[in-house]
């Protein structure tokens, strides 16, 4: 599934093709849209914007389209009515004179009047949104600090977007690791400094991600790999899809285990997974 980062950045490449310009066709894969083309055809797209992992597209009538893209959507961007052979199935398509953008596979799709989206079920209940320019340091820590989520583990409590919208199963690992706490630690069980350690993890990697489109790892560090050949799986991240690797660290071999159902990447040393 595309984290905060990968999902804002297809929001820059949506705005880029179609904020300012009028819809000239749309199509909805499912029957019970159909209704909204004549609502939304011919209107202006004023804006584009992530809502944690979902996107919302804002027309000059106050009318916005909703999609989620869950495990495995994906927006393109093609020129006009330029489709890619591909066996995914179009769900919807946004047409004007020169783009088209086009969501394919994703089924939680919906059109709402602009003043309904705060009061809808999965964006009335986001956290703090990591990659929101607004949201501070003290904001995320007071997350941490928050005695509604002290017993909850982080391995399963950082993929809650209700608790902080945007970090999903990569940042999960890479946040553990940088801030040095074991994945099966509660907040609970960390001291005040491991708490703000955490959030100041969670901040900065977040936004390193959609920075850098997709590099968690220190950007010198990653930079010195890369110019010495080394393929990007290898320098993308500290710990994520390194499992045997040495640590970047320490040098203790990184270990892969499965947390809240997903893979999860830690360094057994630098986290103290005994702890």
């Amino acid at each position: 599934m595309p984290e905060g980062p990968e999902i804002r950045r297809a929001a820059d490449r949506l705005a880029d093709a179609l904020v300012g310009k009028p819809a000239h066709e749309i199509y909805f894969a499912f029957d019970h849209l159909q209704p909204y083309r004549e609502r939304l055809e011919g209107q202006t797209v004023t804006a584009v914007s992530p809502r944690g992992k979902a996107m919302v597209i804002q027309f000059d009538n106050q009318w916005v389209i909703y999609s989620h893209n869950q495990l495995y959507g994906k927006w393109l961007i093609r020129k006009a009515y330029d489709y890619p052979d591909t066996r995914r199935q179009l769900r919807l398509a946004i047409h004007n004179g020169r783009q088209s953008a086009l969501l394919y596979s994703a089924s939680d799709i919906e059109v709402l009047r602009e003043g309904e989206l705060d009061n809808h079920p999965y964006v009335s209940k986001l956290g703090p949104d990591l990659l929101d320019e607004a949201v501070t340091l003290a904001d995320v820590q007071a997350r941490f600090h928050d005695p509604a989520f002290q017993r909850r583990q982080l391995a399963t409590l950082l993929l809650d977007q209700q608790f902080l919208a945007g970090p999903g199963n990569y940042l999960r690992s890479e946040i553990l690791f940088v801030a040095r706490v074991p994945p099966s630690a509660r907040p609970a069980d960390c001291t005040p400094a491991q708490r703000d350690a955490l959030a100041e993890a969670a901040l900065a990697l977040t936004r390193r991600s959609y920075q850098t489109g997709g590099i968690t790892n220190d950007v010198a560090q990653a930079e010195r790999l890369k110019a010495a050949g080394q393929p990007r799986h290898v320098y993308r991240h500290w710990v994520f899809n390194r499992a045997g690797q040495p640590c970047f660290v320490c040098q203790t071999p990184i270990i892969k285990t499965r947390l809240g159902g997903r893979r999860l990447y830690a360094c057994p040393t630098c986290q103290e997974m005994t702890a």
